[in-house]
């Protein structure tokens, strides 16, 4: 198994675990972290899966996308919580309304 399989299937692993914590958990800050581990997944499928010349070095622009990607999430991330806390100050909790209490 070469590591770009490696790296591939561990990203793969951590999307469906993000995903499966997204559908789960009510509570909006396990949501934000579990999209977090959803965007380190693609982010690790990327750059193991990024070309490579014949000589063996990598290709520069999927590295420099990833990279670009985790500006943006960082800056999504804090953006997701600044909202997270205005939900929480007007309803009084930081989650999802059930199906039962709407």
């Amino acid at each position: 198994m070469t590591p770009a399989v490696l790296y591939a299937l561990t990203g793969l692993g951590l999307f469906v675990l993000g995903l499966y914590a997204l559908i789960v958990h009510a509570h909006l800050l396990r949501k934000i972290l579990a999209f977090n581990v959803m965007g380190s997944g693609v982010f690790l499928v990327l750059a193991g899966l990024a070309g490579r010349t014949a000589s063996g070095i990598p290709d520069p622009v999927p590295h420099a996308m990833v990279i670009t990607g985790i500006v943006v999430a960082v800056a999504a991330t804090a953006l997701a919580l600044s909202l997270m806390l205005r939900v929480a100050g007007a309803t009084g909790r930081a989650r999802l309304p059930d199906e039962h209490e709407r």
